[in-house]
Order: structure tokens, then C-alpha cells, then sequence
């Protein structure tokens, strides 16, 4: 039994999770997450914690930073888009119960800090912005270090909430590296 509460967007996807792992389940119903459910949301957080499982998608995203907001110090699961797929739908309710339950146990805590180790010349020297494949890197490296894919401005913010030590940083660089032959 999961301790926390696994915020998700839908029913297919409380489904899914119920299916991997045993588990409370919050659902947004969508990005148009109404105030009761946001309160909700906040007193889970405050009684036993939460962790944002949402899909790994544009409306993902957005959700998971409206639930973010008002949960401080919530943790995160990231499913990789290529577990999340079938038949051209992404969404955690496609995923298996064992992708289910490897994002789960790599959870990352956010933190209120807004210093980290990794600065903007760690990103522009690893290629993950100013490059012609920024995108497609950090997508390999936020798999890597098990934080999802974001633009450049937010992987910052995220390697820094989720502070991402140096040697975590350099170590997925390098793998990253050698899956791409450099």
C-alpha cells in the first residue's frame, strides 16, 4: 500500500494505477481541475502526502503544475512517453503495471529551494538549450534522471527543485552521450 495519494488525471488512469499498485487515488478530471478538487488535493498533501502521476503530455504538464502549485512539497512520478503509448494515445492508463511501478518507485520531491547545483551553462554545455537537438536531449536526459521532458526553462527549474546533484547531472549526461555516439 501506497502511503501518499496518486493525483491522476481520470478514471482509465485510476484503473491503471489500481491495477500495479495499491493505492488512493485523487483524479482532476482533466486540466479544468475544479476548487474542491484543488482542496482536496491540499489536505491529502498536508495528511499524507501526494504524488503527481499525471500523463506525459502537454495537458499533463499543465495539470501537474496547477496541482504543484498548491501542493508544496509534493512528489513526482514521470512516465516515459514510449511507456505511455498505444495506438497514438498518450496516457498513464496505457502503460503497464510494471512501467506503473518503476515511475512510482523513482519518485523526485520538489522543493521550495530556488538554488541547485546545476546552472545555465550546465544545460548550454550539455546541449539541452541553444542546440539544433536541445529538444530531442532533453528528453533522453529527463528520462535518465527520471524527471519527464520539459522546455528548457523548465528542466532548469526542475534539476534545481528536484535537486539534482552535479554528479547525478554529469553521470545521465554521459550515458546520454553514449546513446547518442558523441
Amino acid at each position: 500500500m501506497i502511503k501518499e495519494i496518486i493525483v491522476v488525471e481520470g478514471k482509465d488512469d485510476t484503473a491503471a494505477v489500481k491495477r500495479a499498485v495499491e493505492a488512493d487515488t485523487i483524479e482532476t478530471n482533466g486540466s479544468a481541475i475544479g476548487e474542491d478538487v484543488l482542496r482536496r488535493i491540499a489536505l491529502a498533501n498536508e495528511r499524507r502526502g501526494i504524488i503527481i502521476f499525471t500523463d506525459p503530455d502537454h495537458a499533463g504538464e499543465r495539470i501537474r503544475k496547477i496541482v504543484a502549485r498548491h501542493a508544496p512539497g509534493c512528489k513526482h512520478a514521470f512516465l516515459p512517453q514510449e511507456k505511455a503509448l498505444y495506438k497514438g494515445d498518450i496516457g498513464i492508463e496505457n502503460a503497464s503495471p510494471e512501467a506503473i511501478r518503476q515511475a512510482l518507485s523513482e519518485l523526485r520531491t520538489e522543493s521550495a529551494s530556488e538554488t541547485g547545483e546545476i546552472s545555465w551553462e550546465d544545460l548550454m554545455e550539455a546541449g539541452l538549450i541553444v542546440h539544433p537537438d536541445a529538444a530531442n536531449r532533453r528528453l533522453l536526459l529527463g528520462k535518465l534522471l527520471g524527471i519527464g521532458y520539459a522546455n528548457g526553462k523548465q528542466f532548469y527549474k526542475r534539476c534545481t527543485s528536484f535537486r539534482i546533484s552535479k554528479e547525478e547531472f554529469m553521470a545521465a549526461r554521459k550515458q546520454m552521450e553514449e546513446k547518442l555516439g558523441e
